[in-house]
Order: structure tokens, then C-alpha cells, then sequence
């Protein structure tokens, strides 16, 4: 029986032990992530592993005849086509339900809670007039924590982590969620009291079909005058043309982005928050690498190699649950 063929577009430089975990069971081809070369050679193999920059899309599947399964070391799916995959009988591996893995990793928590310090301290104007020469308070007074109120919305793996940052930090607590909670310190309440109380909201929920601009402009209204938003969830919970408006109006303060719509553009400056934040430092935006650190990228790619390696050999879905 022929070994299977696996196309990997992932750098796992920081993780040499998974490239050897597939090619114990598989003969692997590594290539750098480029979605022309990634259509162009897709026919020749049986398993793609790709990360989110690349899309699985319908021009990809029209040409990938032998494909059998997608591995994607992340928690979030949207840059596969999953009705495509579905149709022509194409498994979706990712590490979205591997809690006893997901557990250990705080990294998107993290830079969600940085974002929030940023976008609270006026930090991007600050560095810039510091790196200018300038060296006074100027108009970059911040604002504390301490005693505002935090909202979070979704309080699952990443959405707990986000509410004992808002309580070390001294702030009344929210969260909003479909499921019922308890954590002590933190206020159950719904979807409609968080945009009202809360004077900064951070984002940790899937997107779904229900909730794609969730953040719409009647939602936004609602929100607190000059309050802040953090999303390191999906881009596209969040219309991002109503976002706009409202943080030219001043009725939002700041927002701090890991993750924006089409974050498939062969240009990001093409984005219009990319080209707003480009003029105004009250948006501060990352690449999306809310969960790039070390320990995170080097464990998720070691046991993603595991479960596409188990699947090629077994056909079932290794799991850490």
C-alpha cells in the first residue's frame, strides 16, 4: 500500500518533532505558504496541513482530487471552506476541542489583555511622540482599570482567563454567555446589559452564522459613550464599517484588533480599519498573533502532527479532551 502524501505550508521549524512524527508514517512535502503554489500542487496529495493565513477555498477543492483531510493547528476553522469539504468527503482536523491541550495555553488571553492596557494607556501616540523626541504627558493621559468595568464576552477557556485579568486589575466584572456560569467576582448579565454597563468589552466567542456582526451598529450604539472594544475572536463578529463610524465620532474611544475581516488580502493596507488606524492611533492592531509564542506554536503543531499522523494510519481523530 502506497504511503500517503502530505503537503505541509506550516513552518515548523519550532517544532522538528512533528515533521518527523509524519514522516514516520507518511512522505511529507514542505513548502512555503503561498496560495497560488498551494492550488497549482494541491492534486498531487492526500492531506494538506495549512494555518490561517491560507484559505482552503473552492478554487483549492476544484483541483484536489485526492484529498482526504485538512489539518490546521488552530481553534478557529473560517479559513476552510467547510461546506466544500463536506461535499466532497474532506475531514477537517483542528485543535478547537482538545481542552486538556487548549488548557495550557493563556497566550491569546494574554495579548487580548494587552491589547486592553494599549488601547486604555493612548499607547501607540505615546511611543510615537516618545520615539519623535517628545518627552511629556502631552495628550497621551490614560486611563486606570481599576474601578471601571470590564465586560467579556464568552466566558469559556479564554473568556475565564480574561475575567481574573479584569479582577486582579481591581475592575467590576461582566460576562455574557449562551451557557450558565459561575465564577466568583464575576456577574452573570446579558448581551444588551454588557453593551450598556461595561466600559470596555473584550470579544472570546466562535463565530457562527448567528453571530457574524454580532457588533453591528445598533449594537455599537448601545455601548457606553468613549468606552472601549478588544476582539482577538474573528474578524467578522464585528461590522467593521459601523466601527468606524463610531470610532470617528469618539462614541467608542479605542478598539485593539488581533483578527479583522478578510485577513486574506494580498494587501492588509487594503483593509479599511488597517487604512483608518494608519491615521488615527486609537486603534491598535495586530497581525493576528494572539496565540504565536513559543510554547503554544511548538505544543499545538507537536500534537497536531500526532492527530494527522493517527488519522492517516487509523482513520479516527486522536483527541485531548
Amino acid at each position: 500500500m502506497p504511503r500517503p502524501r502530505i503537503l505541509c505550508m506550516v513552518d515548523l521549524s519550532m517544532a522538528p518533532e512533528a515533521l518527523a512524527t509524519l514522516r514516520d508514517i507518511a512522505d511529507v512535502d514542505c513548502h512555503p505558504s503561498d496560495q497560488d503554489l498551494l492550488i497549482d500542487i494541491i492534486d498531487r496529495y492526500d492531506a494538506l496541513w495549512l494555518h490561517t493565513e491560507r484559505r482552503a477555498n473552492a478554487a483549492m477543492f476544484r483541483r484536489a482530487s485526492r484529498l482526504k483531510v485538512i489539518n490546521t493547528a488552530t481553534t478557529g476553522t473560517d479559513h476552510i471552506d467547510k461546506a466544500e469539504a463536506q461535499q466532497r468527503g474532506v475531514r477537517i482536523l483542528s485543535i478547537t476541542r482538545d481542552y486538556a491541550l487548549l488548557d495550557t495555553f493563556t497566550a491569546t488571553a494574554e495579548c487580548a489583555w494587552m491589547l486592553m492596557l494599549a488601547c486604555h494607556r493612548h499607547l501607540r501616540g505615546a511611543v510615537n511622540y516618545a520615539l519623535a523626541g517628545g518627552w511629556n504627558i502631552g495628550p497621551h493621559t490614560g486611563r486606570q482599570l481599576s474601578d471601571r468595568t470590564l465586560g467579556v464576552l464568552g466566558v469559556g477557556r479564554l473568556g475565564k482567563m480574561t475575567v481574573e485579568y479584569g479582577k486582579a486589575f481591581r475592575m467590576r466584572v461582566l460576562g455574557c454567555d449562551t451557557q450558565p456560569f459561575q465564577i466568583r467576582g464575576v456577574e452573570p448579565v446579558d448581551f444588551d446589559t454588557l453593551l450598556r454597563e461595561a466600559d470596555a468589552i473584550s470579544i472570546h466567542i466562535h463565530l457562527l452564522p448567528e453571530n457574524v456582526h454580532l457588533f453591528n451598529a445598533d449594537a455599537i450604539a448601545k455601548m457606553k459613550p468613549g468606552s472601549v472594544l478588544v476582539n482577538t475572536s474573528r474578524g467578522d463578529i464585528i461590522d467593521e464599517t459601523a466601527l468606524i463610524a463610531a470610532l470617528d465620532s469618539g462614541h467608542i474611544a479605542a478598539f485593539g484588533a488581533d483578527v479583522l475581516h478578510d485577513e486574506w488580502r494580498p494587501d492588509m493596507r487594503q483593509s479599511p480599519l488597517v487604512a483608518y488606524a494608519q491615521h488615527h492611533d486609537n486603534v491598535v492592531i495586530t497581525p493576528h498573533l494572539g496565540g504565536a509564542t513559543d510554547k503554544s506554536i511548538r505544543d499545538a503543531r507537536l500534537f497536531a502532527a500526532k492527530k494527522l499522523a493517527h488519522y492517516l494510519t487509523t482513520g479516527e481523530e486522536l483527541t485531548m479532551a
